[in-house]
């Protein structure tokens, strides 16, 4: 596994303002870009080469990752090397950036990277959610593809009332942690979901999915759904789904963002201390 689609075009409309000028993969969780997170748990995986589809205004993350050597050589002369060190890892990293020229859904801007994959399977990694866990997330998967041979999906269990929000899964079980899938509907009514696993943003898929994509037609929402394409994937090959260990912060909710911000905070040397004084002074009304 050596290639990752990154899709990062959409507008953000759910933070607005602070999505007007930024894209909303570049919000920050402390002190890093949420996408930076996603393109090092790419890199951890020993996937090298990435695809980030862009869209308008999204100049800033083809900056983030361009290398700049007068800043590398600033963070070196005041003895911060550990940071400047970083900053060439990120830099190094095999980018290339596709235009989603419309905005015309997920399974568009996955399909915008079809020239480039070619003809082998590849990783897809929704760029506005990133992981917290001991195995990269999209490890996890890569595991379960090179076992059994097949596109897997990164499912999660989720209270009923969010299973409007995602594309659910009707699985056979292969054992505990493992499903077959046996069909995939976007954002189903409760009293119609086939289960409560949900699709997560993480997959790996075989490359047959761009023979679905390319014809598609717009599905829920007026889009063009990359789960319509792993429906009829199903019907002539086996998908997998995999309930992967770890927390997912989608960080074009509110709530996940704030919660992304302290749980990472809390990782951290530098911040932990003090934010937990501060958390305790707020609980006590202080």
């Amino acid at each position: 596994m050596v290639k990752a689609v990154i899709p990062a075009a959409g507008m953000g409309l759910r933070f607005l303002p602070a999505t007007k000028a930024q894209p909303k993969e570049m919000l920050p969780v402390v002190d890093k870009p949420v996408i930076q997170f996603v393109v090092e748990e790419a890199i951890s995986a020993g996937i090298d080469d990435i695809i980030i589809i862009t869209g308008k205004d999204k100049r800033a993350i083809i900056d983030h990752f361009d290398r700049s050597i007068e800043l590398e050589r600033i963070l070196q002369d005041k003895g911060r090397h550990e940071e400047a060190e970083l900053l060439r890892k990120i830099a190094g990293v095999d980018i290339h950036y596709i235009r989603q020229s419309e905005p015309l859904g997920l399974g568009h801007a996955i399909n915008c990277a079809s020239k480039h994959i070619g003809n082998e399977p590849f990783a897809i990694m929704l760029g506005d959610d990133f992981y917290m866990s001991k195995v990269p997330q999209i490890t996890q998967l890569i595991n379960v593809f090179n076992k059994l041979g097949g596109s897997v999906l990164g499912v999660k269990k989720v209270p009923e009332h969010q299973i409007p929000r995602y594309g659910i899964i009707h699985p056979e079980t292969i054992d505990e942690k493992t499903f077959l899938v046996k069909n995939i509907i976007e954002k189903p009514p409760i009293e119609s979901a086939p289960s409560n696993l949900a699709w997560m943003g993480r997959a790996i898929m075989t490359p047959s999915i761009f023979d679905h994509l390319k014809d598609l037609k717009p599905g829920y929402g007026g889009e063009i759904q990359v789960t319509d394409a792993m429906k009829l994937m199903v019907a002539n090959e086996k998908i997998y789904a995999y309930l992967y260990e770890g927390v997912r912060y989608d960080v074009g909710d509110k709530m996940n963002y704030l919660r992304a911000i302290i749980d990472y905070g809390l990782t951290r040397d530098d911040v932990k201390t003090e934010l937990v004084e501060h958390m305790k002074r707020v609980l006590n009304n202080e």
